[in-house]
């Protein structure tokens, strides 16, 4: 009997190191096993601290895989200037509108489901929604007159249209809705504070969105919805998975991916991880826990957990034995779904096309891009980048928490030109 007890702790013990083991994505045994060069590799660490002594960045964390393998991850500079801390490898970003991929893969996993639809009306899951009007000006205005430049208190002559047709689940997904888009529609919403207070939640809000009009007909345009219209899905998810969004994805996205440091509100054990940015205060995102999991903007995330989604994605939905989508629903996630409306954001860029919540590299050369055809992902206000590369079996991950254009474009450029095979 004490033999088979033995055994028996030994298989267990066996089976748990595999575990263990297997939620970890492996090393090349060299960049160059998987068609990657490490001497250029070596050029993200020369690029990030080129810029980090430029005073562009303090600090970052960057992370490529190539064929199911890692060929690069380090962290540069500091996670905190005034208590001189190093960054770290498991160091905290604040995502912002990064944490959008992770909604659109919720999205697909109830479209596969069969539990919600794209052509859905978002009013069949919310009433409030329905019979949606268009904010039109009276009279035109001078065409470098951004709508965001309106005075809420004070808005612009106007008038109210009936929408042409209800929005959808598609429209939100795509930022074709109209809905939350900046213009004058979202103007007329009431404004909500900053931080929310604690008891707001993804239901307490949606009669607020809904008490607005739309910036424009739906699927005529596309316009960034940054704060609300993936959230108003987040809000149908729950309704349909009849679970908390936090529990949703947690359940059914970063468990299977073994994310374990991905969260709405940090722990308070893990607090001391988080990056800090000099003169930027920092505390509405630090000290207000919540319970508006919002799908736009609200995650917190590490670059090792961030590897893992998007491997899953350039894996075809699958990751550690773990299958979350199907081959088909990535495709139809990371496939043009705006209907060529898409062309930037925060500026005109040829060369692109938007799926659902990601846009996607369709002409490198016209885009100016250093990423592949059919390449997709997206990126956060804080400077948070992610994607994968399907035609180069790519995945890269760029965390900072300082917006800064050349530096993203140094590590993708750095990748692309690391490509040997």
């Amino acid at each position: 009997m004490r033999k088979i007890i033995q055994l028996t702790v030994a298989l267990l013990s066996t089976a748990l190191i595999q575990i263990g083991n297997a939620a970890d994505i492996p090393w090349a045994d060299s960049p160059e096993e998987v068609g990657m060069s490490a001497d250029r590799l070596d050029r993200i660490n020369e690029a990030m601290q080129r810029h980090i002594d430029a005073g562009d960045i303090q600090g970052a964390v960057t992370a490529v895989a190539r064929r199911g393998k890692l060929v690069h991850f380090e962290a540069h500079g500091l996670m905190d200037i005034e208590n001189n801390r190093p960054m770290q490898e498991d160091s905290i970003f604040i995502m912002m509108s990064s944490s959008k991929p992770v909604l659109g893969v919720a999205a697909m996993i109830m479209i596969e489901e069969g539990l919600i639809r794209p052509q859905d009306p978002v009013s069949m899951y919310l009433p409030e929604f329905a019979d949606m009007q268009v904010a039109v000006l009276r009279d035109p205005v001078d065409e470098n007159i951004s709508p965001r430049q309106f005075d809420r208190e004070n808005p612009p002559e106007h008038r109210l249209v009936p929408a042409k047709r209800e929005i959808t689940i598609h429209d939100l997904l795509t930022h074709t809705s109209g809905l939350g888009t900046g213009g004058l529609g979202t103007l007329l919403a009431p404004r909500a504070p900053f931080p929310l207070p604690a008891d707001r939640t993804l239901a307490t809000e949606m009669g607020r969105y809904a008490s607005g009009a739309l910036d424009f007909q739906p699927g005529e345009r596309w316009s960034y919805s940054g704060l609300v219209g993936l959230d108003v899905v987040a809000r149908i998810i729950e309704i349909v998975s009849e679970q908390p969004f936090d529990q949703f994805i947690k359940e059914r996205i970063f468990d299977p991916l073994d994310m374990n440091n991905t969260w709405f509100n940090v722990p308070a054990e893990y607090s001391d991880r988080r990056v800090v940015i000099k003169d930027r205060d920092m505390s509405p995102f630090f000290d207000n826990p919540t319970n508006y999991f919002s799908a736009s903007a609200g995650l917190n995330s590490t670059a090792e957990d961030y590897v893992k989604f998007e491997q899953m994605l350039i894996n075809g939905g699958e990751l550690f034995g773990n299958r979350l989508l199907s081959p088909l629903s990535v495709e139809m996630m990371s496939s043009g779904q705006a209907g060529g409306l898409y062309n930037g954001i925060g500026r005109v860029q040829g060369g692109l096309g938007f799926g659902y919540t990601v846009y996607i590299t369709e002409d490198p050369v016209a885009a100016g891009a250093r990423r592949g055809a059919g390449a997709f992902g997206w990126m956060g206000a804080f400077g948070t980048r992610t994607w994968s590369d399907p035609e180069e079996e790519i995945t890269g991950v760029l965390l900072l928490q300082q917006p800064h254009g050349r530096t993203q474009y140094s590590f993708e450029n750095a990748i692309q030109q690391a490509i040997i095979d």
